[in-house]
């Protein structure tokens, strides 16, 4: 009878040491960046975000911004997720781990009177960025992999579809002030703070 619990003992050790593996390899599977990328450096927008990301904060830009074309885009409102253990890794070194995706998405605005005062909500999702830090510079003939990031730019109109040219065309002029925080408009993202 010992004999037959030990066995069974040992049994349920190996199932619960499996079942530790299997989970740790899910978390790190969802962790690592490059998974969202093909041999030649193309990204994809991470699926789930918004279920398995955390929300490193909120911007909200409320006049109008100029655009190239002559026309201006209106208020926004400027959501940013981070793969799991970007903020925790951050916060205990100042850096971002190599693999970790941030994901901004940029949505409308839309307002009215609450009992609260005039109120303003994310109204109808505008583009999507993604970025992965890349510490190892993986793709070097990639224009859209500079400064340690790999970029991308999802519409929606295509949302699966990435449809930025190069990382100086389409990104590097809007993170230009953020370029002293590795690109990143750091003091925007509470949650890395380590106060």
């Amino acid at each position: 009878m010992e004999m037959k619990l030990a066995s069974i003992g040992v049994v349920l050790a190996l199932i619960a040491l499996a079942g530790y593996r299997e989970a740790r390899s899910q978390v790190h599977k969802t962790c690592d960046g490059f998974d969202l990328v093909d041999k030649s450096g193309n990204i994809r927008k991470p699926v789930g975000y918004r279920d398995h990301y955390q929300i490193l904060g909120t911007f909200t830009v409320l006049d109008a911004i100029p655009m190239a074309s002559g026309s201006e885009r209106g208020a926004e409102i400027h959501y940013t997720y981070a793969s799991p253990g970007t903020a925790e890794y951050y916060r205990k070194t100042g850096q971002f781990p190599d693999g970790a995706v941030l994901v901004k998405e940029v949505f409308g605005s839309d307002h009215g009177p609450l009992t609260t005062g005039d109120a303003h909500w994310a109204s109808g999702t505008k583009q999507w960025f993604v970025m992965i830090k890349d510490a190892k510079g993986r793709f070097p003939q990639n224009p859209l992999w500079s400064d340690g990031w790999g970029w991308a730019l999802f519409k929606p109109d295509s949302p699966d579809k990435q449809i930025a040219t190069g990382f100086a065309k389409d990104c590097q002029g809007c993170h230009i002030p953020a370029s002293s925080t590795d690109w990143v408009y750091v003091q925007g993202y509470p949650v890395l703070s380590s106060k």
